[in-house]
């Protein structure tokens, strides 16, 4: 089954028509407001595409935590 989903200004241009797999393996800087240099700066944290920022785990904890103080009163 074909998903689609629009990233809209998410991505650099370059980037905004790869599939899903194409923009996984790309570098962080891909993303919108990333640069080379916060990709260097990730590096150095063993995050060398988008798929490592993904899946990186201290990411990952931050990005529950943001989303359950949205939930709590």
């Amino acid at each position: 089954m074909a998903v689609s989903i629009e990233l809209g200004k998410k991505l650099d241009k370059e980037f905004e028509n790869l599939s899903l797999e194409e923009i996984l393996n790309a570098p962080p800087s891909a993303l919108a407001g990333l640069t080379e240099k916060h990709a260097e700066l990730l590096a150095g944290m063993g995050i060398k595409t988008i798929r490592d920022l993904g899946s990186n785990k201290y990411f990952a904890v931050a990005g529950v935590l943001v989303a359950l103080s949205n939930h709590t009163g």
